[in-house]
């Protein structure tokens, strides 16, 4: 299952806990043989961590069509949806329309009033997430936003500051990783240390641009941020969480606007480096150029390099080969194999965060390293060279 399809369907059972690969016995690959059964074995899938009623969340700001799912994975970890918001009523009657369980809100008062309310999820403009993520803390409420979720590093400190004080969470939805079956799977054989210590992780983060089905905003510098800051946020998340760095330096960034000269305030390309607290380094680059010959929106891609081996990870589409996604590509000191972990991993991000919001734990993810994956997209962007 790809991420986009993933964001119009149920993405199947959730649940907390890190069920990490099982290893089982392999060895070499034989002279001559084309391949050989993987080791690392996905799976079990997560399943829900609440029954009806034990966890409410609100969804607000249908600004961004990834909103869809996220209530879909919360719903998938047992979470119960109570509201749904928008101030356009066109928005507010399609969400009600997809989650016939919710009760349409008048206001986000509204929802922020009610004391059912643990969290609630938004999409909103990009420039508006962080205040809107701050009113939410405010009102006691933890926050679960879609990524890039600033596109200023004074709404990141402003943010800081008010989870300081308030003690409430603010998640962000990297949908790249946390819905990528790949990327879940590689995260769980990094941490097995299959790779050894990792040096370096490249990541390949191409998008369709459907250009006559953008918002006005989309187009817009100051409302979506840069290409660095949007869709580059999910590159620098992933960097942080396969090296291990708790903070880096950007080391080169570029962006520029090759193809479409009727939005002249849309980055159609960026790449930056980093390097890493603990040495590792990092290249991405982000584009719309995906060609309408691709079967999917984007051949997402990310290498992850490491002392004992190395793994390619194929999310959305193995080119020319398999539509599918999920195909991961590991090679260690004993063989080269692949796995297809397309529905055998699920996402359990979002069960492991239900269980944070009401422990007060912080095993889905912790604060620093959200709050730190913004601020490194944020410094690429400012720090950007013009191509073009």
């Amino acid at each position: 299952m790809n991420r986009r399809h993933f964001l119009g369907h149920t993405a199947g059972a959730l649940a907390a806990g890190a069920a990490f690969p099982a290893v089982v016995s392999g060895a070499a690959r034989p002279a001559g043989q084309e391949s050989v059964a993987s080791p690392y074995q996905p799976g079990p899938k997560p399943k829900p961590v609440v029954k009806p009623g034990e966890f409410v969340f609100a969804a607000a700001h249908f600004d961004h069509g990834h909103l869809t799912g996220q209530c879909s994975a919360l719903l998938d970890a047992g979470a119960t949806l109570k509201w749904v918001y928008d101030p356009d009523e066109k928005k507010r009657a399609s969400l009600q329309a997809r989650y016939k369980q919710a009760k349409a809100a008048r206001s986000l008062d509204e929802i922020l009033a009610d004391p059912e309310v643990k969290l609630v999820t938004a999409a909103a403009v990009t420039s508006e997430r962080g205040p809107i993520g701050c009113r939410v803390m405010e009102a006691g409420k933890d926050y679960f936003t879609d990524k890039a979720p600033f596109t200023t590093l004074d709404q990141l400190a402003q943010a800081r500051a008010v989870v300081a004080k308030t003690k409430r969470k603010y998640m962000v939805y990297y949908g790249e990783r946390l819905t990528s079956e790949a990327g879940m799977f590689a995260t769980d054989l990094v941490n097995q240390g299959v790779v050894g210590r990792v040096v370096q992780v490249a990541g390949f983060g191409p998008h369709r641009l459907g250009k006559a089905g953008r918002p006005a905003w989309f187009f817009e510098r100051a409302k979506y941020g840069g290409i660095l800051c949007d869709i580059g946020s999910h590159q620098c998340e992933q960097f942080l969480t396969y090296s291990g760095a708790t903070d880096a330096t950007v080391v080169h960034a570029a962006v520029g606007n090759f193809a479409n000269p009727d939005k002249p305030e849309l980055e159609d390309f960026g790449e930056a480096s980093f390097v890493g607290n603990n040495g590792a380094t990092n290249q991405i680059r982000v584009d719309w150029f995906t060609p309408d010959g691709l079967s999917t929106w984007g051949d997402g891609r990310t290498f992850i390099l490491g002392t004992k081996g190395y793994i390619e990870l194929r999310k959305y589409v193995d080119v020319a080969r398999e539509r599918q996604g999920g195909q991961v590509y590991i090679v260690d000191g004993k063989g080269e194999y692949h796995v297809n972990v397309s529905g055998k991993v699920g996402y359990r991000f979002f069960g492991d965060f239900i269980l944070d919001c009401l422990n007060r734990t912080e095993n889905a993810m912790t604060q620093a390293h959200a709050f730190k994956a913004a601020e490194l997209c944020l410094k690429a962007q400012a720090a950007a060279r013009w191509l073009t």
